[in-house]
């Protein structure tokens, strides 16, 4: 439990420091607390890395009331159109088919890597991190907002009951309903519990459905990330003045 009250800042990372840090909170969430690896994880020097940060920026969430070397508890990796050209593709490109995403038209932002230092899960930190990327997605004219969202695990048979909840209440339109590569199948689920189910969503995923998220078709069995992920969307366009609100960018 934290003593101190934090003085919260969030600003795109701007110097190989910075990315550093980021890459640290990024291994201590997803390596040492989920189990993930990668063929360019850095264990010695404990960061979690992959070919996408070269062309990424990372939007991090400074509190500067801890010792210097230790003040990013938050990290959302950002990707745009433009540097998914320059990087081949989107991330979420190797897991789901973004044809229809793509086909729209449409100003997209790829969010990924996203992840809070436990101290700060449950409180205000995700609302600073939401507000900074707000003014992101201002400045660069996004319309569309999406990324892959892991359940931790990769038992489907366990997830089922959630994932079918999931398709059931938040299945994105067409224009927008993304598929999954790999050819995972999730077990049929009969009398699904609709709160245990739920109960088994992620509180991540659950915030971005109270904004008017929707879900792609189908899973991606990330094996070597230990995770079950769905393609999360959620069109900027689509949202109601209070969704917009919570959110933190302008109505």
């Amino acid at each position: 439990m934290m003593e101190r009250r934090p003085r919260f800042s969030a600003r795109l990372a701007s110097c190989p420091d910075e990315v550093a840090a980021a890459q640290r909170l990024r291994y201590s969430v997803f390596v040492e607390e989920m189990g993930a690896d990668g063929p360019m994880v850095d264990h010695p020097n404990r960061r979690e890395i992959d070919a996408f940060d070269a062309h990424c920026e990372q939007l991090i969430l400074v509190d500067q009331s801890r010792a210097a070397d230790d003040q990013v508890v938050g990290v959302y990796r950002l990707m745009d159109n433009a540097a998914a050209r320059a990087a081949g593709g989107f991330y979420s490109e190797e897991e789901f088919d973004l044809t229809r995403l793509h086909a729209s038209g449409r100003a997209m932002l790829e969010l990924g890597r996203t992840c809070l230092h436990p101290d700060y899960r449950g409180g205000t930190a995700m609302l600073v991190m939401w507000q900074a990327l707000a003014r992101q997605i201002d400045a660069r004219g996004v319309e569309v907002l999406f990324g892959a969202a892991s359940f931790h695990g990769t038992d489907l048979h366990s997830l089922a009951p959630a994932l079918h909840r999931l398709w059931q209440d938040h299945m994105a339109p067409e224009a927008l309903r993304v598929t999954a590569r790999g050819g995972a199948v999730v077990p049929d689920v009969k009398d699904i519990d609709r709160i245990a189910a739920m109960k088994q969503v992620p509180a991540l995923i659950k915030a971005y459905l109270r904004l008017g998220g929707v879900v792609g078709q189908g899973v991606f069995v990330d094996q070597p990330f230990n995770t079950t992920d769905v393609c999360l969307i959620l069109d900027l366009a689509a949202m109601s003045a209070r969704q917009k609100a919570i959110y933190g960018a302008r109505a």
